[in-house]
Order: C-alpha cells, then sequence, then structure tokens
C-alpha cells in the first residue's frame, strides 16, 4: 500500500462520515425512505466520491441490505430504529459505515450496545490480533448489555472494487477463525446486536445486485442485456448497484436482471431480517493498517 492509496481510503473515509453526519441530521419519521437514500447518495457525489454501494436503510427487524426500489412510497415509521449503511468509494478505495437512529425510547440500549461494541473492537486493533479476539469483545460488550450479538453477520475485510474481500470478522468469539489483522489492509469492523436469538434470515425481496464477470457466458445473451451489462461494469465493476439508478434510462431493467440471473452474471442480496423479529442496531467504522498504525477512516470529518 502506498501513501497515495492510503490518501484516497482517508478521503473515501472522510465523505462517508460527513454523509452519516448529514443522515443523523435529515432523518425523521415520516420521511420518504427513497427520499432519504437520494439526498445521502447525492451528497457522496457532492462531496467528489461515488456509492460503494447503494444506501441501505434498514428498519427495526430488517438487519442489512434493504434500499428502496424505483417509486418507493415506504416511510420512516414512528417509534422505529433505523440503521443507516453507507459505502463511499475513491478509485475503487472504499469506506463502509453504519449508524443507528432511535426514534423509540425502549430501543436506546440497544444502540448503546452496538456503538460502544464497535468502540471496544477499535481500541483494541493492532497488527496481528486476531480476528477472534475482536469478535470476543464484541460479543462480551454486546451481552454485558443483555442482547445478543447477530451470528451470521460480520465484519470483512476490503479489497479495490471489492467490499467482501474474502476475510470475516466475527461478532462472536470464534476460535475456528484464524485470521489476523494485517498491514497494508482495510477492515470494515460491524457488530450487530439485537433483543432477538441473534441470527439472520435471507427473505424474498431482492433491490441491490452486483455483476459477476463471465465474458463468454455474456455473448450469449440479448444486445440489450449485453449492452447494460458492459455500462454497469464499466462505471462500477462488481461493486453492488440497484435497479433505481437505471430504470428512468433503461426501460426494460426487470427482464435484463432476469436475464442476467439465469446466466449467472448477477449476485443478488436479499433482505436480511431477524429470525425472531427480533430488533437490530448496528454501528460500524472502517478501518486501514499502514505501516503498523491503525488509521479509522470513518472516524472524524
Amino acid at each position: 500500500m502506498s501513501e497515495e492509496v492510503l490518501e484516497k481510503y482517508m478521503k473515501a473515509g472522510e465523505i462517508a462520515c460527513r454523509v452519516r453526519k448529514l443522515a443523523h441530521a435529515i432523518v425523521k419519521p415520516g420521511m420518504r425512505v427513497l427520499e432519504l437514500v437520494e439526498r445521502l447518495e447525492s451528497e457522496i457525489l457532492s462531496l467528489g466520491g461515488k456509492p460503494a454501494f447503494p444506501i441501505n436503510v434498514s428498519i427495526n427487524e430488517i438487519a442489512a441490505h434493504f434500499t428502496p426500489p424505483p417509486h418507493d412510497t415506504s416511510v420512516i415509521p414512528e417509534n422505529s430504529i433505523v440503521k443507516i449503511d453507507i459505502g463511499v468509494h475513491i478509485d475503487g478505495y472504499i469506506a463502509d459505515t453504519a449508524t443507528t437512529i432511535v426514534f423509540d425510547p425502549r430501543y436506546e440500549r440497544l444502540a448503546e450496545a452496538a456503538n460502544a461494541a464497535l468502540e471496544h473492537a477499535v481500541k483494541m486493533l493492532r497488527p496481528g490480533v486476531r480476528f477472534s479476539e475482536i469478535g470476543r469483545v464484541i460479543e462480551a460488550t454486546i451481552r454485558s448489555y443483555g442482547y445478543k450479538p447477530i451470528l451470521n453477520l460480520c465484519g470483512h475485510s476490503i479489497d479495490v472494487y471489492t467490499i467482501h474481500a474474502g476475510e470475516a470478522i466475527p461478532n462472536h468469539y470464534d476460535l475456528k477463525n484464524v485470521g489476523k489483522l494485517r498491514n497494508n489492509r482495510a477492515y470494515a469492523i460491524e457488530p450487530f446486536a439485537t433483543d432477538g436469538v441473534g441470527l439472520v434470515d435471507e427473505t424474498s425481496v431482492v433491490t441491490i445486485y452486483a455483476l459477476r464477470y463471465n465474458p463468454k457466458k455474456l455473448k450469449g445473451l440479448s444486445l440489450e442485456s449485453q449492452t447494460f451489462f458492459n455500462r454497469v461494469f464499466r462505471e462500477r465493476r462488481t461493486l453492488p448497484f440497484t435497479p433505481r439508478w437505471y430504470i428512468t434510462e433503461v426501460t426494460n431493467i426487470d427482464n435484463i436482471l432476469r436475464q442476467l440471473s439465469l446466466a449467472g452474471l448477477l449476485t443478488e442480496y436479499p433482505v436480511l431480517v431477524e429470525r425472531t423479529r427480533g430488533v437490530v442496531a448496528q454501528f460500524e467504522h472502517t478501518v486501514v493498517v499502514y505501516r503498523n498504525s491503525i488509521y479509522v477512516t470513518t472516524s472524524s470529518c
């Protein structure tokens, strides 16, 4: 990793931090979710970044992967807990951050648990620390508040144009995970806390996708599908996208996505919900390990 790469990670993190602050300033009950994500994604662009993935707005028992579809009319409910997951990249170097905004006093302690877990985890980071030890701290912190970590959601390594780069940082103590924090790497630390059983399941709702690059499979598709694939790949490579970004220009997008999926050229990200419909809180920072130092790219702005 060079100084130039570190600067790009830091710039992406600064933008993500500023967008996170904007989210806290503008979100309120009754606000349309579509308006919220469009405001935040527009702010990313105005600050000189690009979305690393569509803004996620996950409410109450929804844990991850919801971004509104085109023409969505849903609103932020009264007495809710709202997770906002923000991704920014500069030339493919990614910042991934999340926050929880509470509109019901019953959920304040749950949010505190997830936030404290993130703070405690970040404080212990150093080159060589085991992922299992990070998970131990996250789990112990969340359980000390009387809640459970979500066992099948985790933090992750990050690489250029790659949000999930292969390494998992658990939110619980997992002796089988022998990974370690390494120099010249970026990671997302991402505690989830819940008053449910601590597991999430996939739903049938999908509004976020990513391309799988395979030129041989692409040749057998319609010209319309090939054109769309090439456009998205040129703009995003394999970073996630959502149909609402293209709906005004691509009239047959549902059929195109169906073709790409059947050809094995599309990864789908189903909305995830807590198994027992427990309420979920989430906080997240991106860290870069460079020359034996830890840089929390999304912490200040």
